[in-house]
């Protein structure tokens, strides 16, 4: 498959998830086409030699393995991990309110976006809603509108004459609320609101007790530029490195593989990861321990899995944007399709030593695939990963990669064509080899 392909498929997997608990579902979907069995945490798990599973907690956090060949103590763990939420807006509890007939929908920010991108765009909802069923028990399902729904309209630069040279600042509390409609004083806010849950989701709005939706844009995703070299997109960050992942675990060299292959994929990591399926959570030790367990191994064996093994931490880069040479340091700026990138930061922002920055050059090599290294400059702050929250509870060597791209944490984010399919072939490489 060429890196078009790789791309289409891209596209068509983050159209499939405008929500973390979408993301998750759509993961789900291509494991078990892939022959991967869901395990319940609540239940006690027998694994089967040869076989392939995956877990979901919380509804949006989900990890997938396939216990290898060789005992785990003398192998390790081979560990993918990426997150399935991205920035934006989430609607508030009690979000409906009317102002001069305006209905409106309440919103809080959720992690890190560029709120100014969010304006005059064709937004819906998407997420899921907890509902009591008919049986009295609490259950969820996932949410979305297809259609354009809600809208941030933009104030006119009648209105705001120095957009242009001061930048669009929206005052978060009283400028964010989101367009609905228009309704008369006979009708309640609420329960307009519930008519729109009931009639897209097939649950009686009595029935209804508490939702978590996002604001998303309904654009698809597209290629771009001269030769289609780009594409552009919501939610890259971190979707794309999420696909990557699932396409490098589907291929069926997995079944064959010495060391025990993971995959996870996190929600909360906007927000700070501490969350019970959070990358700080309990989450991903708890899936190794008991795959240990199953594996025969004892506490000690199990030490030494972990001590023999290896983590991908995988998350989008900052590629160079030639309109802003100033944000970047001139020794390490990355560029669109000309490789995965490995991030290094010394206050350890990203769990990369020199030991993994190494050895994922090496896979690079190994697979003709161009690398990059990436630092961020001295007087901006710098973000950070899951990669040091995981390498640090589990005690693994890791690394920080990601492909390049623009517009990191605006809706409409954009990449390189060629880098998607670089970052699955050194994924599958690394997953693979001995």
């Amino acid at each position: 498959m060429n890196s078009h392909q790789y791309v289409e498929q891209l596209l068509a997997f983050i159209d499939a998830s405008p929500s973390p608990w979408h993301a998750a579902d759509t993961i789900a979907q291509q494991l078990q086409a892939s022959g991967y069995t869901e395990l319940n945490e609540q239940e006690p798990w027998v694994l089967s030699p040869g076989g392939r599973y995956y877990v979901i907690r919380g509804g949006s956090s989900i990890i997938a393995f396939v216990p290898g060949n060789q005992p785990l103590a003398q192998t390790g763990f081979k560990l993918i991990g990426a997150h399935t939420d991205s920035p934006g807006l989430r609607l508030k509890p009690n979000a409906p309110s009317v102002i001069d007939g305006f209905l409106r929908l309440g919103v809080e920010i959720y992690g890190g976006p560029i709120l100014a991108t969010f304006t005059d765009r064709d937004l819906s909802l998407a997420g899921r809603i907890s509902y009591r069923n008919d049986d009295g028990q609490i259950t969820s399902k996932n949410i979305r509108f297809d259609q354009p729904l809600l809208r941030l309209p933009n104030l006119a630069i009648h209105m705001n004459r120095g957009v242009n040279e001061d930048g669009l600042k929206l005052q978060k509390q009283n400028e964010l609320p989101l367009i609905l409609s228009r309704i008369t004083e006979q009708q309640l806010p609420k329960d307009v609101f519930l008519a729109l849950l009931q009639q897209q989701s097939g649950i009686n709005a009595e029935r209804i007790l508490a939702w978590e939706l996002n604001a998303y844009d309904t654009q698809k995703g597209c290629f771009w530029g001269a030769e289609q070299e780009f594409f552009a997109n919501s939610q890259l960050d971190n979707l794309a490195s999420c696909h990557a992942a699932l396409v490098a675990l589907q291929a069926q060299s997995v079944l064959t593989a010495n060391n025990t292959l993971v995959c996870a994929w996190f929600d909360h990591e906007e927000v700070g990861s501490q969350s019970h399926k959070g990358a700080e959570g309990s989450f991903l030790p708890d899936v190794l321990k008991r795959i240990a367990m199953n594996m025969g191994c004892s506490d000690q064996d199990y030490q030494r899995a972990l001590a023999r093994s290896l983590q991908l931490s995988a998350d989008m880069a900052h590629a160079y944007q030639p309109n802003f040479p100033m944000a970047y340091d001139q020794d390490h700026k990355v560029f669109v399709n000309q490789g995965p990138v490995i991030k290094v930061n010394a206050s350890q922002r990203y769990s990369t030593e020199s030991t993994s920055e190494a050895l994922f050059a090496s896979w690079c090599c190994a697979v003709d695939v161009p690398y990059q290294k990436y630092s961020h400059r001295c007087d901006l702050p710098c973000g950070s990963t899951i990669g040091p929250l995981t390498s640090a509870k589990l005690g693994i060597l890791s690394v920080d990669i990601g492909n390049p791209m623009w517009a990191m944490h605006s809706i409409r984010e954009s990449a390189g064509v060629f880098d998607h399919g670089y970052m699955i072939n050194v994924m599958s490489h690394f997953l693979h080899f001995s």
